[in-house]
């Protein structure tokens, strides 16, 4: 265990490399921090840190950076989170709630993310498995063809068409769409298929066929929908970072569906917060970046999850903050959808 002079020489250390870039020097250190010691104190405790694998010297300047060890230690030991500011809180809040649909919500998310943090900002949608049914829709829209809407308490919609018979009425019409809101409305998607076995039987025998069809269509669409589908933008902030050599396997991590999800974790609680720094990933090729994320959603369950990636030399405090502070509005958002 380091004690608390090493933890504040430590802390300087990351602080001064995330902001300049630069190896830090303990003639610098001792100057730029009242750390209440000399420089040969600063010096000497800076040897232990290098000792115990907290920082290292990258070439043979007198200048040290971090390690992913001293990165976790730093992320370990934060005794606050960066605080967004008014101003930004007031951004986020105008910007997020401009928005009309959750494909809408999830675009204006990961560009605020990568806005905020100038990062690779990465979000994933609700997974329709965690949701509820909120509304059914039955649009005619020409002869045999019915629009099937299904609205989610997540806010998500998908559209399908339903084939029928040409001579369907808006009667037969209107009464399916009751019968299927009477039977869905707030089921889980797990409980549709049960509460929809027997809907056929209770409408007229003419229009069980088209009940069928729209049963075959809303069944087909859980199925085929439930895989995971994740966003992501800021992509040339990764021109900024420390990428030079991992860049395109950073590049080619992004290109992955299955690598993104697997980065941002499973969907706990919303209020975790999580932090994976260098070799921390799994992948071999992500070694040189670290991974923020946190899960949103409502009424204390994560629907899903959002987060950032960028090189290991970020600032943690701030990043943190800003994806925390997303994560939640975008929750508030869903709630109130």
């Amino acid at each position: 265990m380091l004690d608390d002079r090493k933890l504040a020489i430590l802390r300087a250390i990351v602080e001064d490399y995330v902001s300049t870039n630069e190896p830090v020097g303990s003639k610098a250190l001792a100057e730029r921090h009242a750390l209440g010691v000399s420089p040969a104190t600063v010096r000497n405790d800076m040897a232990v840190l290098e000792e115990q694998g907290y920082i290292t010297q990258p070439h043979t300047s007198a200048g040290r950076i971090p390690t992913d060890k001293g990165y976790r230690l730093f992320v370990d030991r934060l005794s606050t989170i960066k605080p967004l500011s008014t101003p930004e809180r007031r951004a986020i809040e105008t910007f997020l709630n401009g928005a009309y649909d959750l494909d809408d919500v999830v675009s204006r998310t990961v560009r605020l993310l990568a806005q905020l943090t100038r990062q690779v900002a990465v979000v994933q949608y609700p997974s329709l498995i965690r949701s509820s049914v909120r509304h059914i829709e039955l649009v005619p829209v020409a002869a045999g063809r019915l629009l099937l809407i299904l609205i989610t308490d997540t806010g998500r919609v998908e559209q399908r068409l339903v084939e029928t018979h040409p001579e369907l009425t808006d009667e037969s019409v209107a009464q399916l769409r009751a019968l299927l809101n009477a039977c869905l409305d707030g089921r889980s998607f797990g409980e549709v298929p049960l509460a929809v076995a027997d809907l056929p039987e209770r409408v007229p025998a003419e229009d069980r066929p088209v009940a069928v069809a729209v049963l075959s269509v809303l069944l087909e669409t859980l199925v085929e929908r439930n895989e995971e589908k994740i966003v992501f933008a800021g992509a040339a902030n990764l021109a900024l970072g420390d990428f030079s050599k991992g860049l395109r396997d950073v590049l080619e991590a992004l290109e992955e569906q299955v690598v993104l999800m697997r980065l941002l974790g499973e969907a706990g609680d919303p209020a975790t917060l999580t932090v994976r720094i260098g070799a921390e990933n799994q992948l071999e090729g992500l070694h040189s970046a670290s991974v923020v994320a946190a899960g949103y959603g409502m009424d204390g369950q994560a629907l899903a999850r959002l987060g950032v990636l960028g090189p290991t030399r970020m600032d943690y405090p701030g990043t943190m903050g800003a994806v925390r502070a997303v994560a939640r509005y975008v929750g508030q958002i869903l709630a109130g959808s």
